[in-house]
């Protein structure tokens, strides 16, 4: 389901954001020297860049960066990635060289076996449903996007390629015979997601069963292997959902609203007469209903939860389904039983995020992975026979006892119209930093992202050992709040956000504990164009920005992200081609601003960025050097929306810091 991650599951994608987020820039003119070389003077040393990262006016990082964090760079995490279907076994992503692959645990504290040895990250693993001799799994080339298919086969270790090594390709989802995967793929023309068959024990027998549109994406497959439930996908507020005849690659249109309605997650009844599914049509909020496909009628089954249902999971005999729900940010897990529609009692979990839902053949073993401000992602398993939860999996903390990290506490301020915006502060320990604290303000991206109280990371050091206060903001346009929420930067709105941490400027201003005079602002994706904003129109309040992957021209980003996401694009921020939105976007546009720009600026960004291209990098930083303004420009030709290799991002967290010692911490 790569567009529905892409645009509104962010929580799901939630560590390598944080990853991204928390790492910095780079270092000196260095020459390209190799991984972990240093270049040592007679009165210091510095850490050197590797291959394939390129440095434009960042200073030499000094070597005593590397060894103070050293502990802080070597958190893990794993996520369940898919159950064994006969075993009581599972596949999970974690990393423990450079990059995320496929491991296996074949019980709960288990070793983890690693499977897949590449030097891309290999992701999205899922055994074949019924015997488990092999499983699916995608991966790209350096960030590109472009994800293939392979199969893994238990039997010799060895993978091949299922999809064409060119296109665009969604890993798919399994028959209920699991002979066949159903799957989306860009190579009929680099744009349309059409949907292809194929069985992975033979590649050859790949084919294209219905030809789609920007957007489409299989969710489910009936459970008598006939027909397929696809979503189009227009925008975070619009989509319809489709059946798809296998056989004959007709399609039948399943919604008909009247105006916008965004659907999630769906899934057939196990008879195949209904849908669960979420949607936000008549309510603020995605809940969860049954749609009976035969008469059209549905029923709310979480009218009375205020808050977006945003993953659930049925078990394989239909008897329960599992969903989560985000409230406030924090998840909270549910299970209903669905011939009565009763809710059952569940143990107790700690506060946290909850995401990843899969339940084992057996249908007891409920899986996910769950992590929290003191914790990163791990898997566990619910047995809701027993109600033990066990824990499959306990990634390394560096040496760090995490337990004392604290929890963020949750703000409001009222913005420029009257509304009430939230988010999340993280304040640093008081006995060991008195006085007021420098403030980094971190935006998401999305838009439709949402700042939840997430496990830091590398970020943590810059909390505990450099003493700054950390502040996520949840403008207007993030999800999380109802649907009205959501819309409230499209198009003309677009600036009305900006507004918004204009206001929490003036609240930071109003905390006595907190630095108003030294307040640093960055961002990722959208969260990078939103740095650059504040930058234009609060130079004079803040001391730097950070824009990593960000946008500087909206209609230059437009015309050249990759054309499979142009129009869902559009839907957020306006269509370049009408002259009057053009001139409007060109107005807003950052690097058409620069001159009101006056605080030093860091860009980061990945040279194989299908999203956000590298020339929305290349254009801010120049205007920025022929302006005279302070900029640093790190650049990685291995990378694309952000950066997955710990060597580029353990790199980038050692100039972030170097960033924040001369520009916010003097």
């Amino acid at each position: 389901m790569p567009i529905l991650m892409d645009f509104r599951r962010w929580v799901i994608l939630t560590i390598a954001v944080v990853a991204l987020i928390a790492v910095g820039a780079e270092q000196s003119m260095v020459s390209q020297a190799t991984e972990g070389q240093t270049i040592v003077s007679e009165e210091t040393a510095t850490l050197s860049a590797n291959e394939n990262l390129r440095l434009d006016g960042i200073p030499p990082i000094p070597q005593r960066i590397a060894a103070a964090t050293e502990r802080y760079t070597e958190f893990r995490s794993a996520s369940l990635s898919s159950w064994h279907p006969l075993k009581r076994e599972m596949l999970i992503s974690t990393r423990f060289a450079n990059t995320t692959q496929v491991h296996q645990v074949q019980f709960p504290g288990g070793s983890r076996k690693q499977l897949t040895f590449f030097d891309e990250a290999a992701r999205s693993a899922t055994y074949q449903p019924t015997v488990g001799d092999y499983f699916v799994f995608n991966k790209d080339i350096g960030g590109n996007e472009f994800a293939q298919n392979y199969r893994y086969d238990f039997a010799t270790g060895e993978t091949t390629l299922l999809t064409d090594g060119r296109s665009k390709n969604s890993r798919g989802i399994w028959s209920p015979t699991g002979d066949r995967m159903a799957y989306t793929s860009t190579r009929r023309n680099g744009q349309d997601w059409d949907l292809y068959l194929i069985d992975p024990r033979d590649s050859s027998s790949d084919r294209l069963l219905a030809e789609g549109g920007v957007g489409w994406f299989p969710l489910d497959w009936s459970p008598d292997g006939r027909q397929i439930l696809e979503e189009e996908y227009r925008s975070a507020n619009d989509g319809d959902l489709w059946l798809v005849d296998v056989a004959t690659g007709n399609k039948k249109r399943l919604t008909q609203d009247t105006e916008p309605v965004s659907y999630g997650r769906a899934v057939f009844s196990p008879d195949g007469s209904g849908l669960y599914l979420t949607s936000d049509r008549g309510s603020e909020f995605l809940t969860l209903k049954y749609w009976d496909l035969a008469t059209g009628e549905t029923r709310s089954l979480t009218e009375d939860i205020p808050w977006n249902v945003e993953s659930l999971a049925l078990s394989d005999d239909g008897r329960h389904l599992a969903f989560t729900v985000n409230a406030a940010g924090a998840s909270e897990l549910h299970l209903i039983e669905t011939a009565s529609g009763q809710a059952l009692d569940l143990p107790q979990l700690p506060p946290g995020l909850i995401y990843g839902l899969g339940w084992h053949n057996n249908n007891q073993d409920l899986g996910f992975t769950r992590l929290s401000a003191q914790a990163t992602a791990d898997v566990y398993s619910l047995n809701i026979a027993s109600g033990e939860i066990q824990r499959w999996t306990e990634s390394e903390m560096g040496g760090i006892d995490t337990s004392q990290f604290p929890d963020p506490e949750l703000i409001t301020w009222e913005s420029f119209d009257g509304k009430t915006i939230s988010g999340f502060l993280y304040r640093p320990p008081a006995d060991k930093f008195p006085g007021p604290r420098p403030v980094r303000i971190n935006i998401h991206g999305g838009p439709e992202g949402q700042a939840r109280p997430l496990f830091l990371g590398r970020t943590s050091y810059y909390l505990n050992e450099l003493g700054i206060a950390l502040l996520y903001p949840n403008v207007r346009g993030s999800s999380g709040f109802g649907k009205t929420f959501l819309q409230l930067d499209n198009g003309y709105l677009r600036e009305d956000s900006v507004k918004d941490i204009g206001a929490l400027l003036d609240w930071v201003n109003q905390q006595p504990e907190l630095d108003s005079d030294r307040i640093l602002v960055s961002g990722g994706s959208y969260g990078g164009y939103m740095s650059l904003a504040v930058a234009t129109h609060y130079s004079d309040r803040i001391r730097a920005a950070i824009n990593i992957v960000g946008i500087s021209n909206f209609v230059s980003f437009l015309e050249n992200t990759e054309a499979y996401r142009r129009d869902l694009r559009r839907a957020e921020y306006g269509d370049e081609r009408d002259p009057e939105m053009r001139q409007f976007l060109l107005d807003i546009s950052p690097v058409n601003n620069a001159d009101r720009i006056t605080v030093p600026l860091f860009v980061v960004h990945g040279q194989n960025d299908p999203r956000v291209p590298v020339g929305e990098a290349e254009q801010i930083v120049k205007t920025l050097q022929a302006n005279d303004t302070p900029v640093w420009y790190l650049l990685a030709l291995d990378e694309g929306h952000g950066f997955a290799k710990k060597q580029n991002a353990d790199f980038l967290f050692y100039a972030a810091i170097k960033f924040m010692e001369t520009y916010l911490l003097e």
